[in-house]
């Protein structure tokens, strides 16, 4: 009992971060893990957590939340046919070794190198939300087989490295290539899942837990943050869809494309300073 009311203002702040990464979610559209992993980041260093340990197990955590949360989108996208199994069945190979490797390297290379990473990610998306508004493709189609291949194993690499399931790079990359905005995104919420699950995995196996990791740290992942967040995210995915029926979404978006860019920054700056 004392254990848990030492940990209370932890396990609120995770709570909200589930809450607010459901709400998010089901308003703007985007992945999880590209809000989940700055608040776990930022959250963690509050409570002690040095910013390279914060960065290991906040890219962790996120990757262990977003398998539940892409198994029940994959049912929702099966069930209006936008998952794209072709697709899959030429890209999951590729991914899976992206991810194997990139969530290897997370084991050991130094938080501060994944916080500048994600700082790129996050800025990337964040400028991809503001600038290219419209869905006209870059090119008339995907790529050829190599291309395609070498494609879904960065998708694999990167999403791994930085705790993001496979909407923030995917979706972005195939509608550039005149792949159908439908379709693209349930296909990441699948992609998603053959990211986190084995690099979360990984990451839990292989990670050396920090000596000044929060409580509930095995390996990497951090199991209270898991279990704070996914029911909450699942919970309120739903309402941040019936707000975005009554609101101005792509008002929204940039506004969160803004924070974005701010925390994408931001995390970049505290890497190198």
């Amino acid at each position: 009992m004392n254990v848990l009311l030492e940990n209370l203002p932890t396990i609120l702040a995770l709570a909200t971060t589930g809450v607010f990464a459901g709400i998010l979610a089901g308003l703007l559209g985007v992945g999880g893990g590209i809000v989940i992993v700055p608040v776990l980041y930022f959250l963690f260093q509050r409570f002690g957590v040095s910013p390279q340990s914060a960065m290991m197990i906040a890219t962790a955590t996120s990757l262990a939340t977003i398998i539940p949360t892409s198994i029940s989108s994959i049912r929702a996208h099966m069930n209006k046919g936008n998952v794209d199994l072709s697709l899959l069945k030429a890209w999951g190979f590729f991914i899976l070794i992206g991810v194997l490797i990139g969530s290897s390297v997370v084991t050991f290379i130094g938080g501060q190198w994944l916080s500048a990473l994600f700082g790129i990610v996050a800025s990337l998306s964040a400028l991809n939300m503001l600038l290219r508004t419209g869905k006209s493709a870059i090119v008339e189609q995907l790529p050829g087989r190599v291309g395609q291949s070498i494609m879904a194993s960065c998708i694999g690499f990167f999403s791994s490295m930085v705790g993001i399931g496979g909407g923030t790079l995917s979706v972005p990359i195939l509608t550039a290539c005149n792949y159908p905005a439908h379709k693209a995104v349930g296909t990441a919420a699948a992609i998603g899942l053959i990211i986190s699950f084995p690099a979360a995995l990984t990451m839990l196996m292989l990670g050396q837990t920090p000596a000044d990791a929060p409580l509930g740290t095995y390996g990497l992942v951090n199991f209270v943050g898991f279990i704070c967040i996914v029911p909450l995210t699942v919970l309120f995915a739903p309402v941040g869809a019936k707000l975005a029926s009554v609101m101005d979404a792509n008002l929204l978006k940039k506004v969160f494309a803004v924070v974005l860019l701010i925390t994408g920054a931001r995390m970049l700056i505290q890497s190198f300073i």
